[in-house]
């Protein structure tokens, strides 16, 4: 396995749009909304090409401080986005979905990278970035499931107790799936671009039960810490949503 990565030209790149513009089309003549997954498109070619020429400069820059910049950025942004599905109550709620995440996320990547991975310097922005997206990512999906499911249940009547299990379940579906699936249904993206890099498949999937880990941990302890912390606060936050 000591083959390079191929380079893919930007000419040869442009081949992959070619299939997302017969879907494009298709919607076009379904009278759907083709626009809106053309300005998708475009603005995940400007936001990944911006976030690669940044991820360049805070690799070769190696600094603390922007790494820790970077991870406030991350985890500010994930609990408010996490909270999307109860706008009413959105900005008085905030705290605890950001508490909920700094510290079911926060405890996975500074296990992963400090006693599993061992970074030195600890923040070696080259792992540290990357583990920290997906970890905040994922607390942040299993926060607005948990939040979601919580409000419907307990607006249906349902007691609280009830309700938490029923969110926490719910919260956890997408990564309980997904640890069913790898390896027999789906190559995840981080094994598969270790593989395409030249990396042993047996050392790609050590870092994949790694990663498969950390996500089901900050998922877990996230919705959990989230739906504790919101009980002492439903009535008014039913009753926000129901006025």
């Amino acid at each position: 396995m000591n083959e390079s990565i191929t380079i893919i030209p930007f000419s040869s790149l442009l081949l992959v749009f070619i299939p997302a513009g017969v879907v494009i089309g298709i919607l076009h003549a379904w009278s759907l909304n083709w626009q809106n997954t053309i300005y998708a498109i475009i603005r995940m070619l400007f936001q990944l090409l911006l976030i690669g020429y940044f991820l360049l400069y805070l690799f070769e820059s190696n600094n603390a401080y922007i790494t820790i910049i970077v991870l406030s950025v991350m985890v500010f942004a994930s609990s408010w986005i996490a909270l999307r599905t109860v706008q009413e109550n959105r900005m008085k709620f905030y705290r605890y979905a950001l508490v909920s995440i700094l510290i079911g996320g926060g405890i996975t990547l500074l296990l992963v990278t400090q006693a599993v991975l061992k970074l030195s310097p600890w923040y070696l922005p080259r792992y540290m970035i990357p583990l920290a997206g997906m970890i905040f990512a994922s607390s942040m999906n299993g926060v607005s499931l948990a939040a979601e499911r919580l409000q419907a249940e307990m607006e249906r009547g349902v007691d609280y107790t009830k309700a938490r299990g029923i969110a926490m379940r719910a919260a956890l579906i997408p990564i309980t799936n997904s640890l069913f699936a790898v390896g027999l249904v789906s190559l995840p993206g981080m094994m598969t671009g270790q593989i395409l890099s030249g990396i042993s498949p047996i050392i790609a999937i050590r870092y994949q039960i790694m990663v498969m880990c950390m996500i089901f941990s900050a998922v877990g302890l996230s919705s959990a810490l989230f739906l504790i912390y919101i009980k002492p606060h439903l009535s008014n936050w039913i009753k926000g949503n129901n006025d």
